[in-house]
């Protein structure tokens, strides 16, 4: 290999990283992803649709700074659904992004997309006070009422 095609392999390998790691950093205002040898609190969030609703189980979670907790996210329904957890400002801008790119897919430390009839899971650890929103950004679910807030005291 050439001494420039490796140098603009190298360079277009690392910008790629350090626009991963940025992607990521701004997808982590709630916290950081939990550490799996430490204890957690579980709660399950079922997310379901039908007769023109869409909605978690659950709307409203209270945590405390420094708690850990274990969301596991069930799909009862029978559309595709997502669980995306950040600050409201962080999800209204991904929010914008899925509405050019809908059928795209997380896997994320803090957001996954569940197939119908399917479960997933998210280690998560609140290392900041302040309310946050988990919600469903695949457009128009959340305006069908897929979200709730998590308050971090």
């Amino acid at each position: 290999m050439k001494t420039s095609s490796l140098i603009a392999a190298t360079t277009l390998l690392l910008g790629s990283t350090l626009v991963a790691v940025a992607h990521d950093a701004a997808h982590f205002s709630a916290g950081q992803p939990g550490d799996p040898k430490k204890p957690a609190r579980t709660v399950t969030v079922i997310m379901s649709d039908g007769d023109g609703t869409m909605r978690y189980s659950l709307n409203r979670l209270d945590v405390k700074k420094g708690e850990q907790i274990r969301f596991i996210i069930q799909n009862t329904g029978a559309l595709k659904h997502e669980f995306t957890l950040a600050s409201m400002q962080d999800n209204n801008k991904h929010a914008e992004l899925m509405k050019k790119y809908p059928d795209m897919e997380h896997d994320d430390p803090n957001a996954k997309s569940v197939d119908p009839d399917k479960s997933a899971e998210i280690l998560w650890r609140f290392t900041k006070a302040g309310t946050f929103e988990f919600a469903c950004l695949i457009p128009g679910h959340r305006e069908a009422g897929m979200h709730g807030t998590v308050n971090v005291k």
